[in-house]
């Protein structure tokens, strides 16, 4: 008996260890503790590469985009990259730097995500051929707000609540006539941030995932929602095209790099804006659950 019981013993510890297992993987079915769970699974990168919210999701990044939440995960985050930023001694030379993303770090797009109803399929199947291309050329060009001056709906959010309740990917297309609009408002808490770091003597720099041609739109856009007065707005070029988001933007933080640029700091909603070489001394990660650029 006494040497069947290292046997025993090891045939326990599998069984607990298993049963233990099971429980820790069970999901939780009540939507909004999943959902904040694998909101939170996002901004840690656990999830790793995701291209759409998941359809028991849709409605929670809804209000989350649209409440308090993310208003004060963004202040939060905005008010630790400042209490760093008051920490470096700016040298006066001109090459104390920080970078900034542009999409959901300084201008948010939740207007074109109101529109495409943050995951849901916004055509109801009964609409009639000549009435669906009629909502798409609509929807293409107007806010949700705008749209409801149009279909009978009480509020803004209960005509998403009327449309098919599927997680929609990423249309280029579509998002870039949404750029060349111009009309992405200010993340207050960005904008805040900018103004502070420019007071307390940093080049500022933005590097975004737009490409070349959507520089006049940019520009413009970001001139009128008060950014100002920024070192070099970099945007992808012809050879940038194709390359990961990660390497794109490591390239370019290594070029100022080698200009004599010291990064202190990073601003970006995604991690493939702070990930990779030549990166800053702090990055701060701004939340985005709509999405994901590996």
């Amino acid at each position: 008996m006494a040497k069947s019981q290292p046997l025993f013993s090891l045939l326990l510890f599998i069984f607990i260890s298993g049963t233990i297992s099971q429980s820790i993987i069970q999901l939780s079915r009540d939507h909004d503790v999943y959902c904040n769970s694998w909101r939170f699974s996002v901004e840690t990168n656990d999830v790793g590469y995701w291209d759409q919210v998941p359809s028991r999701c849709v409605s929670y990044v809804q209000d989350y985009m649209t409440g308090d939440g993310y208003r004060s995960d963004s202040e939060v985050a905005a008010s630790y990259a400042l209490g760093f930023a008051k920490t470096v001694e700016i040298a006066g030379d001109g090459k104390d730097a920080w970078v900034f993303d542009v999409d959901e770090t300084l201008l948010s797009n939740l207007p074109y995500y109101a529109v495409h109803g943050f995951g849901y399929n916004l055509l109801p199947n009964s609409f009639s051929d000549s009435t669906r291309e009629e909502v798409v050329i609509t929807i293409s060009f107007r806010t949700i707000a705008e749209l409801t001056d149009r279909i009978d709906c009480s509020a803004p959010f209960k005509l998403l609540q009327r449309f098919a309740h599927r997680s929609e990917s990423f249309d280029e297309l579509s998002f870039d006539e949404w750029v060349d609009l111009a009309e992405a408002p200010a993340i207050q808490a960005s904008l805040n941030l900018y103004k502070e770091l420019k007071q307390l003597g940093f080049t500022v720099f933005m590097l975004t995932g737009r490409s070349e041609h959507q520089r006049n739109a940019t520009v413009k856009n970001l001139q009128l929602e008060g950014y100002s007065d920024w070192e070099r707005l970099i945007l992808r070029e012809s050879s940038d095209q194709g390359k990961p988001a990660t390497l794109y933007k490591s390239q370019r933080r290594l070029e100022l790099v080698n200009e004599g640029y010291r990064i202190h700091g990073n601003s970006g909603d995604q991690w493939s804006d702070l990930y990779g070489f030549a990166v800053s001394e702090r990055s701060f990660k701004l939340p985005n659950p709509l999405y994901y650029i590996p």
